[in-house]
C-alpha cells in the first residue's frame, strides 16, 4: 500500500507502472535527484496536488 509518507524514490522503484499517474497528475520532475527522496506528500504540496486524490488513484 502507498501511503502520505511513501518516498517517490521507492514507488518508482516498487512500482514503476505507477509513474504514469504521477505524470499524469502534473508531477513531471519524477527523474529528478532530489524528487527521490521526497514523500509523496511533499511532492503534492510542491505541485499543488490533492495528496489524497493521488493516493487514492495510486492504490486502486
Amino acid at each position: 500500500m502507498i501511503e502520505k509518507t511513501t518516498k517517490i524514490g521507492e514507488l518508482l522503484k516498487e512500482a514503476p507502472e505507477k509513474a504514469s499517474i504521477l505524470l499524469e497528475a502534473g508531477m513531471h520532475c519524477l527523474g529528478c535527484p532530489a524528487s527521490q527522496e521526497e514523500t509523496l506528500e511533499e511532492a503534492c504540496d510542491v505541485h499543488g496536488i490533492d495528496v489524497e486524490e493521488i493516493l487514492e488513484k495510486l492504490n486502486d
